[in-house]
């Protein structure tokens, strides 16, 4: 029997719940004259889909701040892209979305967020309160474009550390994503977006959700079948990108003179290198397509080495942002389904089917040479003009620099499916006054990519490719048939290296597609208990609640490569295949302590507190806790916070990346005329018994062992919220909320370079450093170092603090005589610190980020809609404060650096209409961007809109 592929047998799971509820939609409706004890229970339910606490309660009256966002909210930014949605909130950063992410193979398509900017794998992703399966591998980061946006009912959003409710991974905060279940009926969705511009950035969806009622009542089956694109935007494709880059300012005197040392120009190329290639000897001579040269015009300005300014273009140049992706082409099917069936009155199964399948094409820059050495006198295709003039300069041989542009772009095709389940069962059982609200769990997650990168070279091929003769019987061959790298005999094809005449079978002789294969599981067991102890005894605000469980996880992680990519044929470094696994065990305990209820100064004063013990199989045990309070001394106003200790546990690839030798180039710290550099290094490196005056071997190359790091500990991190809730009741309808946050992190995972592990281990304060001399080897004879372990070390600390205000207003306009229903919020967030620090043992090499670009110190977020009768019109600002492009670490002053040292602010709005054509029919178009607001070239960030203005439209029918 042949073996069913993994998305053939994941669609057969969507497809017999799809099916079921096919059949099902039709049976008669469950009564709606439900007992007491169901609606009790119901309650309950209902109750505990609360982010940030197993216990319930209302949002305001919770001690960590949410922020949420609906279903409509989404609709209206246009893109099914949740990442790229979540990240236009302050709260969010860009910083691996399906923008961000555009420079990466392994990550390729995929978006997640990072709450805090504190780094993706920091921000735990929940869907419907359970752990979700990552979409890269090696890591934690959950791939928020496998949520089909029509599923999506809401999505809460709780800052600071949560790992004694949720677990590891907590450590900014926690997206909860929390999908629509227990639908009847059958409802058909559209929607696409394109730039009004010329940019293209298209998208388009379409989608079915169906459901309904068996068993007159006792279930409900729930299905979704979605298609979504995204098409490919290049980075040629922006307006407002012109190879923009710095160059050395002509009219700097020196440092901190006033005048900026590097000014932002246009036209940022390379004169040394193109698509056609470039010969260098006593000029630089520029190939046309056609094998004819030019001499190379001359830079304007200076760049680096190898890039220069030209104000007039350069046909015979590279301009690198034409080869690469803003974003890739992503095609992608959703299939879902969702099953709840009632037991018993007390009892109820449900689970959560899904697969996704998204092909996405990404583009890099061509594979390139800049050592490939033609032979002036026997080389066939050179161009004989050319030829002469190299002669007659001297040359025998000379280099080509060439973007392999004839081959093509190396790129990037990416197959990505993932297949998530989670099951059981949950209820509530009443205990005389009290009750137990129980949940037991099963979730397995599997996400298989497979990753082929096209016309990736062989460079031992190229050389015998290019150096060719003509032999007895004027027929072009290579010089040595049986030449190259990758040769059984025989297999050398010649190739024309000038201009853009390569041949297919020239190019298949000195290029490979590599490819690599991941697959991610995630399996946990759990189970989570809620009650009260009204039977037992209560405080004088109520009775105590409480909630207890544990949980079983098992992360594993692997990606096989081909035997190319492990032999280190082709440009890339040798790679071998990598695995890693890891579980933990983990039970918690929450508590809610009523202290007073509508008492004097007291009309509610209650206390939260929460524990998580685990114990990792890579990384030991580790404690987790948090303490909350909720004070309201009037009914309209309440005090807020929390104060707790989150952990993340390292992941897979900081773990078990295999340890690889290799050599690195490096100096020695304790030589003599290095010693006195720092302050503590003289006095280390003799406690070492490193001798005075020491001389070390100049430059050497030692052996190097890096990879993933087995001896990882976790991280851990210090937060507090302390906020204000405001909901006066003279204003009905009014609610503003003011919190303050800090998040310090300790013990922060972080790869070290080797020539920092050495440094590191002389330079700490009053003695040597533990931890990184254990990774350096010196000889004990002569003192010379010989090796030097580097790689993934508990090193670096992190610093966040903030202010964010929520403001939110619903009233009915008919109290000031005007038809209609006004909705307003308004989110502010101020970034008052963001600091990393690479080693927290040295806390005098600070990095502040606050301000720069990608961490404005202000962002808002104002949202208007205006309902009447069947329509509703809205209206969306959002604000970035203006950036620095530079880094504003006071002791580097370095805000001479650059000229424009920074972006201006950028203020976009967004304009929307929903009309409900009737009870079943609705339709929505909008223009984002109205104004065509876009940052300069010079920023690339993907914080920004960088599309400029695009509209959109879309439909929703329910049968």
């Amino acid at each position: 029997m042949a073996k069913k592929s993994f998305l053939a047998n994941s669609i057969q799971a969507i497809l017999i719940a799809g099916f079921s509820s096919a059949v099902l939609v039709g049976a008669p409706v469950y009564a709606q004259d439900q007992t007491e004890q169901e609606e009790n229970a119901k309650e309950v339910e209902e109750r505990i889909q609360v982010t940030g606490s197993r216990i319930a309660r209302p949002e305001l009256s919770q001690a960590a701040p949410v922020i949420s966002i609906d279903s409509e909210d989404i609709s209206e930014f246009g893109t099914p892209d949740l990442g790229q949605i979540l990240a236009e909130l302050p709260a969010v950063g860009a910083t691996n979305t399906l923008i961000g992410n555009r420079n990466s193979n392994a990550s390729g398509g995929v978006s997640s967020a990072d709450l805090r900017r504190l780094g993706a794998g920091r921000t735990l992703v929940l869907v419907n309160g359970k752990r979700h399966v990552a979409g890269s591998p090696g890591s934690a980061s959950v791939d928020l474009s496998t949520i089909p946006s029509s599923m999506i009912e809401r999505v809460e959003v709780m800052t600071g550390g949560a790992s004694a409710i949720y677990g590891s991974d907590a450590v900014s905060g926690v997206i909860n994503v929390i999908t629509r279940t227990n639908y009847e009926g059958l409802e058909f969705n559209a929607r696409g977006t394109s730039s009004t511009e010329g940019v293209g950035a298209r998208t388009h969806e379409f989608g079915i959700l169906g459901g309904g009622d068996f068993m007159n009542g006792r279930g409900n089956a729930t299905f979704h079948i979605g298609v979504n694109r995204i098409q490919e935007t290049m980075e040629d494709d922006i307006r407002q990108f012109q190879s923009w880059g710095t160059i050395l300012n002509p009219e700097d005197t020196g440092r901190l003179d006033g005048i900026p040392d590097r000014i932002f120009v246009p036209n940022v190329g390379s004169e040394y290198i193109s698509g056609n290639g470039v010969l260098l000897w006593d000029n630089f001579y520029g190939l046309l397509p056609d094998g004819s040269y030019v001499v190379q015009p001359p830079r304007q300005g200076t760049n680096s080495a190898l890039f220069g300014y030209f104000p007039d273009g350069c046909d015979t140049c590279a301009f690198t942002q034409k080869y690469v992706n803003l974003q890739p082409e992503v095609n992608r099917v959703n299939l879902a389904s969702t099953i709840d069936f009632e037991l018993s009155d007390s009892a109820r199964f449900y689970s959560d089917f899904k697969v996704t399948r998204a092909d996405i094409q990404q583009q890099f820059q061509p594979a390139f040479t800049t050592s490939t050495r033609i032979n002036v006198n026997d080389n066939p295709y050179l161009n004989e003009e050319l030829r002469q003039r190299l002669l007659d300069a001297g040359a025998s041989q000379v280099t080509m620099f060439k973007f392999f542009e004839d081959w093509g772009n190396r790129s990037a095709q990416n197959r990505r499916e993932l297949f998530r389940y989670i099951g059981g069962v949950d209820g509530v059982v009443n205990l005389d006054q009290s009750f137990l609200q129980y949940d037991f769990y099963y979730g397995y997650g599997e996400t298989r990519n497979r990753r082929i990168t096209e016309n990736e070279s062989i460079p031992g091929n190229i050389a015998a490719a290019v150096d060719t003769i003509r032999d007895g019987e004027g027929n072009i061959v290579c010089r040595d048939p049986d030449a190259g790298l990758v040769n059984t005999g025989g297999e050398c094809v010649p190739y024309n290296p000038f201009g853009q005449n390569a041949t297919a079978e020239a190019i298949a002789f000195m290029s490979a597609d590599v490819v690599r294969d991941d697959k991610i599981t995630q399996e946990y067991v759990g189970a989570t208990f809620v009650t009260d102890s009204q039977n037992l005894f209560a405080l004088p605000g109520g009775a105590v609640d409480l909630a207890f469980g544990f949980e079983w996880r098992e992360e594993t992680s692997e990606t096989l490569t081909d035997e190319f990519t492990r032999r280190g044929l082709t440009n890339n470094a040798a790679t071998p295949n990598q695995y890693g696994e890891y579980d933990v065990t983990e039970y918690f305990v929450e508590v809610n302590l009523p202290i007073l209820d509508g008492s004097f100064l007291a009309e509610e004063l209650s206390i939260d507190m929460a524990y998580r013990g685990a114990d990792y199989s890579h990384a030991g045990k580790a404690d987790s806790w948090k303490v909350g309070f909720m004070w309201a001394p009037i009914e309209d106003a309440r005090l807020r916070g929390t104060f707790g200790r989150a952990v993340r546990a390292p992941n897979i690839s900081e773990a078990f990346s295999p340890r690889s030798p290799g050599f690195v180039n490096i100096t020695d710290p304790c030589d003599a005329t290095r010693v006195n550099q720092n302050p503590n290094r003289a006095a280390n490196c003799a406690a070492l018994g490193v001798p005075e005056n020491f001389q070390s071997n100049t430059n050497v190359s030692i052996n190097l062992i890096s990879g993933g790091n087995p001896n990882l500990d976790v991280e851990t991190s210090d937060s507090w919220t302390l906020g204000v809730v405001w909901t006066p009741s003279s204003i009905e309808g009014f609610t503003a909320t003011l919190d303050m946050y800090n998040i310090e992190i300790e013990d922060a995972i972080t790869f070290i370079a080797p020539q920092s592990v050495i440094n590191n281990c002389v330079d700490s304060e009053g003695a040597p450093s533990a931890t990184y001399c254990a990774q350096v080897t010196r000889d004990p004879e002569t003192n010379q170092l010989t090796a030097v372990e580097s790689g993934y070390l508990n090193a670096a600390a992190l610093e966040t603090r903030g202010i964010e205000l929520d403001l939110r207003y619903r009233t009915d306009l008919q109290a000031f005589d005007l038809p209609g229903e006004l909705s307003s919020s308004l989110f502010i967030n101020h970034l008052d610190s963001f600091v990393f620090y690479s080693f927290q043992d040295q806390p005098d090499l600070d990095d502040r980020e606050e301000g720069e670009v990608g961490d404005p110190q202000w962002q808002f977020r104002f949202t208007n809609t205006y309902r009447l009768d069947n329509t509703s019109f809205s209206w969306n600002v959002r604000y970035i404060d203006r950036s620095a492009l530079y880094d504003v670490t006071p002791r580097l002053e370095a805000y001479e650096n650059v000229s424009p040292n920074e972006v201006g602010s950028i203020l976009t709005h967004d304009l929307s209409a929903r009309y409900f054509v009737n009870d079943n029919f609705t339709v929505d178009f909008g223009v984002r961007n109205v104004f065509d607001k876009t940052p300069p070239g010079y920023v690339g960030n993907a914080l920004y809109d960088l599309v400029g203005r695009r509209a959109y439209a879309g439909l929703n029918y329910r049968f």
